[in-house]
């Protein structure tokens, strides 16, 4: 017999609890079973929806909280195995709003990013969520950086990015009075944010306009339901079965998932194809000692060099009033890998055989030794620094957090640039739609994203 869901309902809006935005996370249960951490309205005792959202994260939320507002009439869940939201990649990113620089003209990438930059400022104001508008600066240090500085400078004016100019030293100066530069594409419209926050906001939208979050329920099966439930009245209303690794049950009509470093399991799981592969990437910060702090205003950037798959080591200020430095970006050895000796042998031989990471090595084996000697040696990441502000030394910085980007990769080693979104065929593949790609920036666009899949689940569900 299927294990019953333990739904523990709290009350919405102004309640107590460790997540602000004001609403509450109830106590984990000591059973460890599945719990509801607002009901929304729903019937208590349900586990089943109309649709169903797999992935607490920002963009999972964003998108629950967009279909729940154009289908009120809806019963909508989200599903979350973690035992609160946010955790991992929207808890672990270095909080900027980008304002889509960097991204190919045309790419849902340019077009997500900028419209989410706008949207989230619009959001941020109505919701009383803090940010800073604190600007970027991408530097040339070199005089062979800067016809790829400029090169950018194009790439964001077809883009659509609000405010860019190139400024010489003397402007540099005046913005950055310790950094070092040649030339530098001023992004005025750049900022930070707390983006937890802003996904517990999103969720306490979701929950307050009908929602259920359902979290401790880590999803191990997907399958279309064999017969009616026993006693069931809707009958086969809701045919999907999703089943946790408790052997508990949730029934819907149909799914979005939003599982980020999972989400290619999720689609195998789902009877859809599971490539692009997820391979994922760590990222560690250094953190400047406080009394270092006034070195850096804004976001410092360097001039990102295409040959390799990532934008290099930068100055990041935090809403706490830290600064970041960083991240490197190398293998982790597992999907959650914060710590440089996380291991899992079962994501280690996925990413060895199933996805194109030796043919990724191969091509950016230098840019690869690199990154891992200057994880192991903080004196290498200094000496990078120093190029932007070379008063930065040694005993300036401390060891920081680490976040795991989860980038999809192809059988031929190449990163995959642009979001993806897909579904299948059969009985399951044509009732479920996949964000397969959403690494950076989609904290940035989670909004415009999410009004995106509203539209995609809309015209594919036919609702």
């Amino acid at each position: 017999m299927v294990p019953a869901l333990r739904y523990l309902g709290s009350v919405c809006g102004r309640a107590r609890g460790i997540f602000p935005g004001g609403f509450s996370a109830a106590h984990t249960p000591a059973s460890g079973k599945s719990r509801l951490l607002c009901q929304g309205g729903r019937r208590a005792s349900t586990s089943s929806f109309d649709i169903v959202i797999i992935g607490g994260g920002i963009v999972g939320l964003a998108s629950a909280r967009a279909l729940i507002l154009r289908h009120p009439a809806l019963s909508i869940g989200v599903l979350e195995k973690e035992k609160n939201l946010a955790v991992h990649q929207t808890g672990h990113n270095s909080g900027v709003i980008h304002s889509g620089i960097y991204y190919k003209p045309e790419s849902l990438k340019a077009k997500l990013c900028v419209q989410g930059a706008a949207l989230i400022y619009e959001y941020c104001n109505q919701k009383g969520i803090s940010y800073k508008q604190c600007g970027k600066l991408i530097v040339a240090v070199e005089q062979e950086e800067i016809p790829r500085l400029q090169a950018l400078y194009e790439r964001g004016l077809q883009n659509g990015v609000q405010g860019l100019r190139l400024i010489q030293q003397e402007d540099i100066k005046k913005k950055e009075p310790y950094c070092r530069g040649l030339m530098a594409i001023d992004c005025p419209y750049t900022g930070i944010v707390d983006y937890r926050q802003v996904a517990f906001s999103f969720a306490k939208d979701f929950q307050e306009a009908g929602g259920s979050v359902l979290t401790n329920f880590e999803v191990e099966d997907i399958e279309m339901a064999r017969e009616s439930p026993s006693r069931s009245k809707d009958g086969m209303k809701y045919p999907i079965v999703i089943r946790n690794t408790k052997g508990e049950e949730v029934r819907c009509q149909y799914v979005v998932t939003c599982a980020g470093l999972y989400s290619d399991r999720i689609s195998e799981l789902s009877g859809c194809n599971p490539n692009p592969r997820i391979v994922p990437f760590r990222g560690d910060y250094l953190v400047l000692k406080p009394e270092k702090r006034y070195l850096v205003k804004g976001n410092i950037y360097p001039v990102p060099d295409s040959r390799f798959p990532f934008l290099g080591v930068h100055f990041t200020p935090r809403m706490d009033g830290n600064i970041w430095l960083g991240p490197n970006a190398i293998l982790a050895f597992k999907r959650e890998g914060y710590r440089p000796f996380d291991f899992s042998a079962r994501d280690i031989m996925d990413i060895i055989i199933k996805s194109g990471l030796i043919k990724l090595v191969f091509q950016n084996f230098s840019y690869g030794v690199n990154e891992m000697y200057k994880a192991c040696f903080l004196s290498a990441t200094v000496k990078h620094l120093q190029k932007f502000i070379p008063e930065i030394t040694i005993s300036d910085v401390l060891r920081g957090p680490a976040g795991v980007r989860a980038q999809a990769l192809d059988r031929d080693g190449n990163l995959i640039e642009d979001f993806v979104f897909d579904g299948g065929v059969g009985d399951i593949g044509n009732r479920i739609l996949h964000v397969r790609n959403a690494p950076s920036p989609a904290a940035t666009s989670s909004l415009a994203i999410s009004g995106m899949i509203a539209d995609e689940v809309q015209q594919r569900f036919k609702l």
